[in-house]
């Protein structure tokens, strides 16, 4: 009766380490999009000064800004930390390094004070997006390692907790783009 009363509370002592394992790595994700989110928003708000500083000096690229305005409004309707808001948020950047690319055809645009101060904000938060984006997929991949490796796994599936998605390049903007000179 003691022995069965002992295994009873040495159970009950690894389902809540193991539980409180769970809530400590949650944390960490949470806070590692938390992070991240407060990166993206920076460049989210830098997006519409540079595209109206560009705009001036091409506005035949009527369909890049338009695609630019598209993931920004994508972002916006999007769910907090789901694949949706991670594809709108690559369609973003890739839209901004496009719009900065342009500035290699119009030196005035190139050499201007509004667009120096545009490009270095744009290079400094792309930085930080890119340390906070690292420190997120390392938070999922811990979280991702305790819902599927064992004993974790038996665990998460009674407590519902799941795979959760890294914020990673999409395939389409894997390729390499090609730079006209």
């Amino acid at each position: 009766m003691i022995a069965l009363g002992v295994l009873l509370g040495v159970l009950v002592l690894v389902v809540a380490l193991m539980y409180n394992g769970f809530i400590s790595r949650r944390n960490r994700l949470r806070n590692g999009f938390a992070a991240m989110d407060v990166q993206l928003k920076k460049r989210w708000d830098l997006v519409p000064r540079l595209v109206e500083t560009v705009r001036g000096y091409a506005s035949h690229e009527q369909e890049l800004f338009e695609r630019v305005t598209r993931a920004r409004r994508g972002i916006e309707l999007a769910e907090s930390a789901g694949p949706e808001r991670f594809s709108h948020e690559q369609d973003l950047g890739a839209g901004v390094a496009s719009v900065m690319l342009l500035a290699e055809d119009y030196p005035e645009l190139k050499a201007g004070e509004q667009f120096l101060n545009l490009q270095r904000n744009l290079s400094e938060v792309e930085a930080q997006i890119a340390a906070a984006r690292r420190a997120f997929n390392a938070a999922v991949t811990d979280w991702n390692d305790g819902v599927e490796k064992f004993p974790g796994n038996l665990l998460a599936g009674i407590f519902g907790f799941r795979v959760h998605d890294w914020f990673e390049t999409p395939r389409a903007q894997r390729k390499v783009t090609d730079i006209q000179l």
